[in-house]
């Protein structure tokens, strides 16, 4: 497996946006092509990497700085790291920016609370508006939408392969990815 260099790709967005499937996405196609990557998914790392983190302001910032380590981490050894985090508040990007360094793509991967909540096969978001789930982003929390994303995917307007085309697209711009080695999508014999 192979990387030209490091890098990376900070998906936010709301609970439901599509984060977690647009990196596993991602992953998929770039581990077909050779090329390493790691998914530092965060419903996943908060239940080992930031476990006993709660959801007040304070506890997102340090869970959000935990993983930007891991992320830096994993990019300095040349691989691609795909953090799907929901990182609500432009502070949050900024210091996990600061963290990493070169090599930070920010993708917001945008949709409109009702089709997240439409997603949502948890519930969540009606636990949140019945107020059993204190800080929940979007509806007791704050979500600042990002200013100025490197990327932006609307997860309700383009597919899947769509996003992790652009993704690629964007990560051969930075040097990370060779030109059009065996990223495109499988393509079916004739």
């Amino acid at each position: 497996m192979s990387a030209i260099r490091g890098a990376v790709i900070w998906m936010t967005g709301l609970s439901g946006a599509g984060k977690s499937t647009l990196a596993d996405a991602l992953h998929q196609r770039l581990k077909q092509a050779g090329h390493a990557s790691i998914v530092l998914d965060g419903d996943v790392l908060r239940r080992g990497l930031t476990a006993g983190l709660g959801f007040t302001p304070e506890d997102r910032a340090e869970n959000l700085r935990r993983v930007a380590h891991v992320a830096a981490l994993v990019m300095q050894q040349g691989f691609i790291a795909i953090a799907a985090v929901i990182s609500p508040e432009h502070q949050h990007r900024r210091m996990a920016r600061e963290i990493v360094g070169g090599g930070f793509v920010e993708v917001f991967v945008k949709a409109p609370l009702t089709v997240c909540e439409a997603r949502d096969v948890k519930g969540l978001y009606a636990r949140a508006r019945r107020g059993e789930i204190p800080h929940f982003t979007g509806i007791s929390g704050p979500f600042d939408v990002p200013l100025d994303p490197d990327v932006m995917i609307e997860t309700d307007r383009v597919s899947i392969d769509e996003a992790v085309d652009r993704l690629l697209v964007h990560l051969r711009a930075m040097g990370c990815l060779p030109r059009e080695r065996g990223l495109g999508k499988p393509r079916l014999a004739k």
